[in-house]
Formats: C-alpha cells, sequence, structure tokens
C-alpha cells in the first residue's frame, strides 16, 4: 500500500462503479474464504447455514450468510475469532465491556497499514490537509479512537498533538497556545471544551480550529449547526467501530456534509431489518451491517452494528453514504409503547432557545411501565425565572413530536454531567 501522504483523492475515490464493484467482489470472496478456512466460528456457523464461500458468484449473493452480532464475540473471548496466530498480532483493541465481557479485536501489521490509510483518507475528506495541526482529544488506550485517529493524521503527514480526554482546561490551553487547525473528538467532549473557553474568559469563535472530525456517539445536525456557530468551524462526521476496524469505517465529506462516505473498497455495507435480519434495499431505513474485505488478523462477516440508519448514493465520491445515525436499536428506548432515541431528545432541546445542549434522559421502570425524566440545562445567558416555562415548552414538544409524557426539569448551568470522552445520555432506575 503506498505510504506517501496524500496529495489528493486516491483513484478508487472517484473510480467508476463497475470498477468498485468489481473490486469489493474479489475482495469479498477472499475474506469468506479467509474466515471459513482461519476461524472455527464462521466454519460452524457457515456449514449450520448451508452455505460455503464458494457459493457466493455475486455480491448479491452474501445475504445467504449468516449474520454476526456482539454476543458471538463475546462467546469467543479473548482470541477465538482471530484468523491469524496470536504472535502475528501486533496490536490489540476492546470495548468497554460495560455490559459483560468486553469484545476483543486484533490487528496484523497490514490491518495497522490500512487503518492508518482510511484514517488519512477521512482526515483529507474532512478538509485536513499535510502540515496541519491536528489536537486528538479521543481516548487513547484499548479504545480505537485515540490511536485511529493518531495514526490517520500522522500517515496524512499532519503534526499530532496527542492530548487524549479528560483535563478540560489544559486541553484549552493547548488549543490557545499551539493553534491546531484540526480538532477530533467526541462531540458532547467538544461542547465541553468550547464551555471552558467562554468560562476563561475567551471567544470559541476566534480560536484557531477550523475543522472538527465528529464520532464515537450519535449527533445531530442541529448538534452540528451549534458546534459550528460556537467555533466557526466545519463540523463533520467520523464513523467506525471497533469490531470493523476503529474509526475511519466512514466519513463526511466536507464539501457536502451530507452523510458519512462509506469506504467501500474495505467495508462493504449493508442494511437490513433490526427484528427480523432480513436484507432491506439501499434507501430503506434499518441496521447497518458490514463486512470486511481486507482484513487479516479479525476478519468480520454481515457484523450487526445496530447503528440504525440508511443508504444513500455517492455524492462527493463514488462510494455510497449513509444518512446520520438516528440512534442504536440497542438505545431505544420504549416508553408506553412508544420507541424512544436520544437523538430526539437532542434534536428538539437543540431547537428550544434558552437551553444549554448538554441533557441527560432518566428512565424509571414501576410495574411494568416506564417513565421518562428529560435532565436538560439553562444556558448561561438565560435568567433563571424562565425555567418554568422552558420546561413546559420542551414537555409540550417531546409530547407533540414524539408522541410520549415526560417531565422535564431544567437545571442552571454546570448540573447535568458532563462527559470526558463518550456522553451517557440515558440512565436508568428502578423505582422504590
Amino acid at each position: 500500500m503506498n505510504q506517501d501522504h496524500p496529495k489528493t483523492l486516491e483513484a478508487i475515490e472517484t473510480a467508476s462503479i463497475d470498477e468498485l464493484r468489481a473490486l469489493q467482489l474479489e475482495r469479498l470472496r477472499w475474506s469468506l474464504n479467509h474466515a471459513y478456512n482461519k476461524v472455527s466460528f464462521y466454519r460452524r456457523a457457515f456449514t449450520d447455514a448451508g452455505v460455503h464461500p464458494d457459493d457466493l458468484t455475486s455480491l448479491d449473493d452474501l445475504h445467504r450468510f449468516p449474520l454476526t452480532t456482539k454476543q458471538d464475540l463475546r462467546d469467543n473471548y479473548p482470541f477465538g475469532m482471530f484468523a491469524v496466530p496470536r504472535e502475528k498480532v501486533v496490536r490489540i483493541h476492546a470495548s468497554s465491556g460495560t455490559t459483560g465481557k468486553p469484545t476483543v479485536v486484533g490487528y496484523t501489521k497490514g490491518d495497522i497499514d490500512t487503518w492508518a490509510q482510511v484514517m488519512a483518507r477521512s482526515i483529507y475528506a474532512a478538509g485536513g490537509r499535510p502540515g496541519d495541526l491536528c489536537h486528538v482529544s479521543y481516548g487513547y488506550g484499548l479504545f480505537t479512537g485515540g490511536l485511529g485517529a493518531h495514526y490517520g493524521a500522522e500517515r496524512l503527514g499532519c503534526t499530532v498533538i496527542p492530548m487524549s480526554g479528560g483535563q478540560t482546561e489544559k486541553q484549552v490551553q493547548l488549543i490557545t497556545d499551539f493553534k491546531p487547525r484540526i480538532i477530533m473528538v467526541t462531540p458532547s467532549y467538544c461542547l465541553n471544551i468550547a464551555d471552558e473557553v467562554e468560562r476563561q474568559g475567551l471567544v470559541a469563535a476566534d480560536c484557531s480550529l477550523e475543522i472538527g472530525i465528529f464520532g464515537a456517539e450519535p449527533w445531530t445536525n442541529q448538534m452540528r449547526a451549534e458546534l459550528e456557530a460556537r467555533l466557526g468551524i466545519d463540523a463533520v462526521d467520523i464513523y467506525g467501530l471497533s469490531e470493523i476496524i476503529g474509526p475511519g469505517v466512514a466519513a463526511e465529506c466536507v464539501e457536502t456534509k451530507d452523510g458519512p462516505t462509506i469506504w467501500e473498497d474495505h467495508f462493504y455495507p449493508e442494511i437490513i431489518d433490526p427484528v427480523s435480519g432480513e436484507p432491506l434495499p439501499d434507501g430503506e431505513h434499518g441496521e447497518l451491517v458490514f463486512t470486511s474485505l481486507t482484513k487479516e488478523a479479525f476478519p468480520v462477516i454481515r457484523y450487526r452494528t445496530r447503528d440504525l440508519s440508511r443508504l444513500l448514493p455517492g455524492s462527493a465520491r463514488t462510494m455510497r453514504r449513509f444518512d446520520k445515525i438516528t440512534g442504536r436499536s440497542d438505545d431505544m428506548v420504549i416508553i408506553r409503547g412508544v420507541n424512544v432515541f436520544p437523538s430526539q431528545i437532542e434534536e428538539l432541546i437543540l431547537k428550544t432557545s434558552g437551553l444549554a445542549p448538554h441533557y441527560q434522559i432518566e428512565v424509571a421502570r414501576k410495574d411494568n411501565l416506564s417513565s421518562l425524566t428529560i435532565n436538560a440545562e439553562l444556558a448561561p445567558a438565560t435568567p433563571a425565572n424562565r425555567i418554568e416555562a422552558l420546561e413546559r415548552e420542551l414537555a409540550h414538544s417531546v409530547k407533540a413530536y414524539i408522541g410520549i409524557a415526560s417531565r422535564v426539569v431544567v437545571h442552571v448551568p454546570g448540573s447535568v454531567p458532563r462527559s470526558q470522552g463518550k456522553a451517557q445520555r440515558v440512565v436508568t432506575s428502578e423505582p422504590a
């Protein structure tokens, strides 16, 4: 693979659809055979489903192969999904494991090279260029965000500031002193950085930042507008998950900002019905599924991401895009029979003048019924005597647009818990 710093688009980014599909079919055949021959889980799963890699004669045949879930990865903890000898694995990442055993993923040297390349491509698509100072506030360590961003920025030829998450005052100091052009961070934590800039008496929009590359959690176009207005930046979306490779599976192009472009030469996308698992056509809303096309240590076949979106035609690039993630099927809460996603609440809060963009949702369950409390926060310049009116306004909006009754509590500025990385938007309690 070319390890020179990208100066222009890679040829595959603007290749014809026919060229792209031919490459995908070739690589998909390789990936299915690699998984079948090297990972006992996939050999059993394919056999149980009555399929063999040789049965794939076109891309449309992929739906005949079984889906892979996060539970499958946990059942094979720690190294059972590796397709190469463990000593050929040069790095291991893992999920946080907050809901069970962590999911463990491995990378060969070739995988790390591929990851750096798709991340460099993503940063270039966002407007980054060789020589830019890039401030990385994603967490480093087992979480893929920090090191993924770091290696990609270096591959592009940027100067990397490996700040990681937390230490918000120091984040602001380094941004003020070093004057980076790019920041890579979760959108919720970027809001905290902007708050701290303003707390120090500075104007956030006057800082050196021009590009914000935001990911690791769903965020709305209303949040994009908030971040761009406060910081004077282009806010672009980057997407990934550790099971597929980490960040860099897809990224928005700054010239269009119309949803992340999937780097389809490495990751083949599908949309399925999240209940039945049946494939859906492009344009239909459902759950994103990915199959890796080039991964060596940890191939994944039809992995269920639980992220809800729809596939769209390419715009700035040949490759397909997907719509903003509306939520995750496993983050959805059901309140008296109505499906509710945090992104819906976020959108209404950001449309309510007088509220800050910080919030947390409490779901209380009692006697098989659920109730919803929305903890919002007063914007710093909003008078405290508006709290009751804002509570009524937001509760009315939730009822009108989502269809559920909720309790809204508007707190004084700084009261809602702040994120040091990924925001915890929903907390669940069992009332006594």
